[in-house]
C-alpha cells in the first residue's frame, strides 16, 4: 500500500519529469563540479540572472582545477552582477580545498561536503542528491514554504522552530521518494513556479489534494509574514574621473561590504551626504571641477543607500595614488575587474556602461 508521503513525494516525481525548466545545469548526468557552481549561485539570487552568468564562468573555468588556481580578481569579475560576492571567494576557496584535499573530485558524503569552505547543510544535501542520489534533505525558502502549506503551518517561516520542523519533515519525504535528486529539484521547482509567495497557482499544483492550506483556504496568508530587517541608511558621494581612455579606480579594503571589490573613487557617511567639497578634497581638485551627474538609491537587505554621482572636468586631473589604492583602469577592460552593482549603476549614470 502507498503511504501519504510516498503519494506525494511520487507525484512531485512525475510532474518535475514533465515540466521541469530547461536550466543549463539540468543536464541527464550531472557534473558534481557544476553543480556545485550552479548551487553557490543560486544562493539568494534569481534564475534568470544565474542562467546569464552561469555559462560564461563554466566556459573560463570549466573544471575545478581551473577555478582554483585563479586569481581571485578574475573570479569575482566573472560574479559581477550576482550580488553577495562572498559566495564567489567562499567559491573560490572550495575548488582550492577540492584540489588539495580530494584530489580534485567533488567528495560524496554529507560530512566531506559540509567540511568545504561556503557549503552548508543545504548545498551539500543538493549535491549529494541531486549529483549522487544520496537520501538527503535540503531546505530553503520555497522548499519551506511548500511543506508549510502541505501542513497549513501558520508561523513564519524563520521561526526556529519552523526551521527544525522543515528539515525533519523534508527528511521524511526524501526517505519516501524513490529519486531522493529528482523529488529534491521538484520540491524547489514547485516553490519557484506554483507555490510561490504571491500568485499561486493551486490549479496547475501536483499534490493539491494533499494539501491542508489549500482545502482550509489559507494559501494567501500561510506563511505568516516574517519580521522585515531593520535597514540602515548610508550615503555616499562618488567621482567619475575619465582621462585618456580609461578611469580611475579604487580598491575597497578586505573587509565590510563588497570587500576588494573596485569602485569609482567614492566618500561614504552613515549621517548625511558627504559634501562637494570634501569630495575635492578627497581628489585633491577644486570643487568647481566637480559636475552632479545624478542620483539614484541602491537597497540591500539591510541598507538604503543614497548615490550621488558627480563627473571630473578634463582639468587638473587627479593622479593614481598607491596610498588610496586608486589606478586608472581601461575603458575596453572594465569587464575583468570586480565591480559591484551599486557601482554598475554608477557607470550606467555616467555612460560608461
Amino acid at each position: 500500500m502507498i503511504t501519504p508521503d510516498q503519494s506525494i513525494t511520487r507525484s512531485l516525481e512525475q510532474w518535475f519529469e514533465s515540466s521541469a525548466r530547461d536550466l543549463p545545469w539540468r543536464l541527464d548526468t550531472r557534473d558534481p563540479y557544476h553543480a556545485l557552481v550552479s548551487e553557490f549561485m543560486l544562493q539568494q539570487t534569481q534564475v534568470s540572472r544565474v542562467i546569464e552568468k552561469y555559462e560564461p564562468f563554466i566556459a573560463r573555468f570549466p573544471t575545478v582545477e581551473s577555478l582554483a588556481s585563479a586569481h581571485e580578481d578574475e573570479v569575482l569579475a566573472l560574479w559581477a552582477g550576482l550580488g553577495y560576492y562572498r559566495r564567489a571567494r567562499m567559491l573560490h576557496a572550495c575548488a582550492k580545498s577540492i584540489v588539495d584535499l580530494h584530489g580534485g573530485q567533488v567528495p560524496q558524503s554529507i560530512e566531506d561536503l559540509e567540511s568545504l569552505p561556503g557549503v552548508g547543510r543545504y548545498t551539500a544535501g543538493a549535491i549529494a542528491s541531486m549529483v549522487f542520489n544520496q537520501r538527503a534533505a535540503i531546505v530553503d525558502g520555497n522548499v519551506t514554504r511548500v511543506l508549510m502549506r502541505l501542513h497549513n503551518r501558520e508561523t513564519p517561516q524563520t521561526d526556529k522552530d519552523t526551521v527544525v520542523w522543515a528539515w525533519q519533515r523534508a527528511q521524511e519525504l526524501v526517505d519516501a521518494s524513490s529519486k531522493p535528486g529528482a523529488f529534491n529539484e521538484s520540491m524547489m521547482e514547485l516553490g519557484a513556479t506554483i507555490c510561490t509567495p504571491k500568485n499561486i497557482r493551486c490549479d496547475q499544483c501536483p499534490v493539491q489534494r494533499s494539501c491542508q492550506a489549500f482545502a482550509m483556504g489559507t494559501t494567501e496568508s500561510v506563511p505568516l509574514p516574517k519580521p522585515r530587517a531593520k535597514q540602515k541608511s548610508m550615503y555616499c558621494a562618488v567621482a567619475i574621473v575619465e582621462h585618456d581612455g580609461a578611469i580611475l579606480l579604487e580598491q575597497r579594503p578586505a573587509i565590510g561590504m563588497w570587500s576588494n571589490m573596485f569602485q569609482t573613487p567614492t566618500l561614504e557617511r552613515d549621517d548625511r551626504l558627504p559634501t562637494l567639497d570634501e569630495l575635492a578634497k578627497d581628489l585633491e581638485i577644486e570643487s568647481g571641477q566637480l559636475t552632479a551627474a545624478g542620483q539614484f538609491t541602491h537597497i540591500t537587505t539591510h541598507r538604503i543607500i543614497e548615490f550621488v554621482v558627480y563627473r571630473v572636468d578634463s582639468k587638473g586631473i587627479p593622479k593614481a595614488r598607491k596610498s588610496s589604492n586608486r589606478r586608472y583602469q581601461p575603458l575596453q577592460t572594465l569587464d575583468q575587474v570586480a565591480i559591484s552593482n551599486a557601482q554598475r549603476k554608477v557607470l550606467t549614470i555616467a555612460g560608461i556602461l
